[in-house]
């Protein structure tokens, strides 16, 4: 499984450009998964749903299934957050997951930058941001091996990902 990070503040579009990549890669006859971070509590239950009221009686996993699909639940309950690695291993095989969040884990990214939005880049901090998708030029005094990219171009933006993980795995195999 290839792994692949997409990088941004909140509301910068990474979901929307993984949207917009997903049927481009899955054209190519890629498989692909997404992982996301989320910074905020959540739940994709609702309180009195018979899975929630498990989950409240202290159950540590609830697995719900049907002929369309299956979500299993797993409650920390006090144990640390899973890492990228442990999160990763627990997906079916994949060509490529593509992970949003995690932004201090030692994987490729894509940073998705909005200068508009009045915040600082994140590349010049993250050493593993290797491209910028920006709905703006690229500025003068950009590294060496930064690719800046126009956001609005996907099919561009999804082969320098490919591109990018195939050179990768090339220089891999060499060592």
């Amino acid at each position: 499984m290839r792994i692949f990070g997409i990088t941004g503040y909140s509301g910068a579009g990474k979901t929307t450009l993984i949207e917009r990549m997903l049927p481009q890669m899955i054209e190519r006859g890629l498989r692909v998964s997404v992982l996301k971070h989320a910074h905020h509590d959540f739940d994709v239950d609702r309180p009195g749903k018979d899975s929630f009221r498990h989950r409240q009686a202290g159950a540590s996993e609830v697995l719900l299934v049907n002929a369309s699909r299956w979500v299993l639940m797993h409650e920390l309950r006090g144990a640390p957050e899973p890492t990228l690695a442990e999160c990763a291993s627990r997906f079916s095989p994949c060509d490529l997951l593509l992970v949003e969040g995690f932004k201090h884990e030692a994987i490729a990214r894509l940073e998705v930058h909005r200068p508009a939005h009045g915040k600082p880049p994140l590349w010049p901090e993250q050493r593993r941001i290797v491209a910028v998708a920006s709905d703006e030029a690229a500025p003068a005094g950009l590294p060496a091996g930064l690719r800046w990219l126009d956001l609005n171009d996907v099919p561009a933006i999804v082969a320098f990902i490919l591109d990018h993980l195939q050179r990768t795995e090339e220089a891999d195999a060499v060592l």
